[in-house]
């Protein structure tokens, strides 16, 4: 099995803050979850359609997954990292999150 590094909301925090450039956050969630607020800095890509976006992302960045408590960003991390991509979950997802959220 894949090893996925796991990132915990505090530290997703604490580097978005930090600005790093080469940080991505994609959210996995549906639409309705998501509507009910998201991080700001995050891309939303539904899990479904992770597979045909990867053309859309850079093997350069750092990818951290989120979803609502962690298992379907785990599938997406997997999913990257077995196509090359640099890639975290973050543990206990949208659950845990405690930062800024916007609608």
């Amino acid at each position: 099995m894949t090893e996925i590094n796991e990132i915990t909301p505090n530290e997703l925090r604490n580097r978005l803050h930090d600005d790093e450039k080469d940080l991505v956050v994609i959210d996995v969630r549906e639409n309705e979850e998501v509507a009910q607020g998201i991080i700001p800095e995050a891309k939303h890509i539904p899990l479904q359609q992770i597979p045909e976006s990867l053309n859309e992302l850079d093997t350069d960045k750092q990818y951290i997954m989120v979803c609502r408590s962690g298992k379907r960003s785990m599938q997406a991390a997997m999913h990257l990292k077995e196509h090359g991509y640099k890639v975290s979950n973050m543990a206990g997802g949208m659950l845990e999150w405690e930062g800024d959220i916007k609608a």
